[in-house]
């Protein structure tokens, strides 16, 4: 199978690309390294059935020819993070809806008959229903959200009109090897792991009782993995842990003092995926427990020495819009 995966320097798209080379995969990789990093495939960089092409995917010209012979398309190019969208919200929309909309294109006119979206669970926004369905009710709360499920929408409608073979994963709180650590404000592991790489006290967002389904790196992989090899298309999937924890307990596993910051408007109490239908569908189940990841992320705490180390005013400073747009009275 030849495969071509857009943000393949990214984060999770480096892990998928390891799974599909593991699968005798040929994979072209197609990544502008605006968050993406080389380094990220240092493992097996000059394999022969990789080629890695810089190229952003909002410029069809650009990537249209390394679409040809491609059997699937694995699309998880994009902007992400809260703050960023906030402040610059065309970029996100540029980045999120018209790349999606280029790289369906490219795939259509390639004659590319599969086709897997990155979506988010951002999209549910402040959720009600736990654990959340894929039925249940979506309401964005920031352009990153909104972005992301459009995408979603628009790869779901090419798949309907021009006889693509779509599915969409909608990925939970995703954490593991290779996270980033620089840049923006962001997710709470690589926070917490950055600041007990400098013996700073975590930073806890209210009481700390706030629940996430955190999802291993390499159970997201493979998910997406079998989702290409499935005839499922049409559908959207839930990819989380099956279970939830809390922020409190993430502090405990990773250690140290923690201090409390005030709770942020738009952020849910907690993320907790229904992932029944991936595994009727799919047979999929996440293999890494959440004590185990943490473990192996702690083996690895040295990756974090070159992000950046957040204290309570950096934070306040950084999410200053969050609240100026989001708050509620």
């Amino acid at each position: 199978m030849k495969a071509l995966v857009t943000g393949g320097c990214g984060f999770i798209g480096s892990h998928l690309v390891e799974r599909l080379l593991r699968e005798g995969c040929e994979v072209v990789v197609l990544d502008n390294l605006s968050t993406g990093r080389p380094e990220n495939l240092k493992e097996i960089q000059g394999h022969p059935q990789l080629r890695r092409i810089e190229a952003d995917v909002t410029e069809r010209a650009a990537i249209q020819d390394y679409f040809k012979g491609v059997d699937v398309v694995f699309h998880l190019a994009a902007l992400a993070d809260i703050v960023p969208s906030i402040q610059r919200p065309f970029d996100y929309y540029h980045a999120n809806v018209t790349g999606t909309v280029t790289v369906l294109e490219s795939a259509r006119a390639a004659g590319v008959k599969r086709f897997m979206y990155t979506a988010s669970s951002s999209c549910y926004g402040m959720a009600e229903i736990f654990p959340t369905p894929e039925t249940a009710p979506l309401q964005p709360e920031y352009p990153y959200a909104l972005t992301k499920y459009l995408g979603e929408q628009i790869a779901l409608h090419w798949g309907k009109v021009y006889k693509m073979q779509v599915v969409s994963l909608r990925l939970f709180n995703v954490y593991g090897p290779r996270s980033r650590t620089t840049g923006t404000y962001g997710a709470v592991m690589g926070v917490f792991l950055a600041q007990k790489l400098a013996n700073k006290p975590l930073t806890i967002v209210g009481d700390g009782t706030q629940r996430r389904d955190f999802t291993y790196v390499t159970d997201v992989a493979e998910a997406f993995w079998m989702a290409s090899c499935s005839n499922l298309y049409g559908e959207i999937l839930n990819v989380g842990s099956g279970e939830t924890y809390s922020v409190n307990q993430l502090a405990k596993l990773i250690g140290g003092p923690a201090i409390s910051i005030p709770k942020r408007p738009g952020e849910p109490d907690c993320t907790f995926a229904d992932i029944t239908q991936i595994v009727r569908h799919l047979g999929w189940h996440p293999h890494v427990s959440f004590e185990s990841g943490v473990k192996q992320m702690l083996g690895r705490i040295s990756e974090w020495s070159d992000a950046p180390v957040w204290t309570p005013e950096s934070i306040a400073s950084a999410t200053k819009e969050w609240f100026d747009y989001l708050a509620v009275s």
